[in-house]
């Protein structure tokens, strides 16, 4: 009796929990059918193994099916890399507005890669589209550029530093106001 009880503390004490031990296992056929239905985690970590070739082939197909499924219970890696895998063709069909949804749905949920990917999206539009929407469209670029910067997001800081130069006072104002405005409301914290 004292053996298990001393065995079971010993377990606890040091054994691993589900979700590290399946992240750490090769993503075979036993693994894939162990990740519960609703772990995102786990299910992020089977993408991050197949899109590496971690322990197996990589296989950029199951790898976004995996990402899918996690960022569909709004993890927000997941929601940024399956973005990345539309954006390059890996996995699935190179798709821009699929590629935009996940960074925005990440970049909602605070990933400093999904805001700094919409302020780059935003920044194009403004020279791409209408010249009546370009200042909403870079104010909007500098909200999520700052918010990326925020977190020292690479190369965030630069962006939209250099597109202060093509926005007024005003817009500068309405983005930095937008930016509180998400802050506030929950989103990413702001660099100190």
């Amino acid at each position: 009796m004292l053996v298990n009880m001393e065995k079971s503390w010993l377990s606890k004490m040091f054994g691993s929990s589900k979700k590290s031990r399946l992240a750490a296992a090769p993503p075979d056929a036993v693994v894939v059918a162990a990740v519960d239905a609703v772990d995102a985690e786990a299910q992020f970590g089977l993408g991050v193994r197949f899109a590496a070739g971690t322990g197996a082939v990589q296989d950029y197909a199951q790898a976004a099916d995996w990402y899918r499924k996690a960022a569909e219970q709004n993890h927000g890696l997941a929601q940024f890399n399956l973005g990345m895998m539309y954006a390059k063709g890996q996995g699935v069909l190179r798709d821009d507005a699929q590629s935009l949804v996940w960074f925005g749905r990440a970049a909602q949920l605070g990933d400093a890669g999904g805001q700094y990917h919409m302020g780059r999206n935003r920044q194009r539009a403004s020279m791409d589209g209408l010249p009546a929407d370009a200042p909403e469209a870079r104010i909007e670029a500098y909200k999520w550029y700052q918010l990326s910067a925020a977190q020292g997001y690479k190369d965030a800081e630069g962006a939209y530093a250099m597109l202060i130069f093509k926005m007024t006072r005003e817009d500068v104002s309405e983005a930095n106001q937008r930016v509180a405005k998400f802050v506030a409301g929950g989103g990413t914290p702001q660099r100190t």
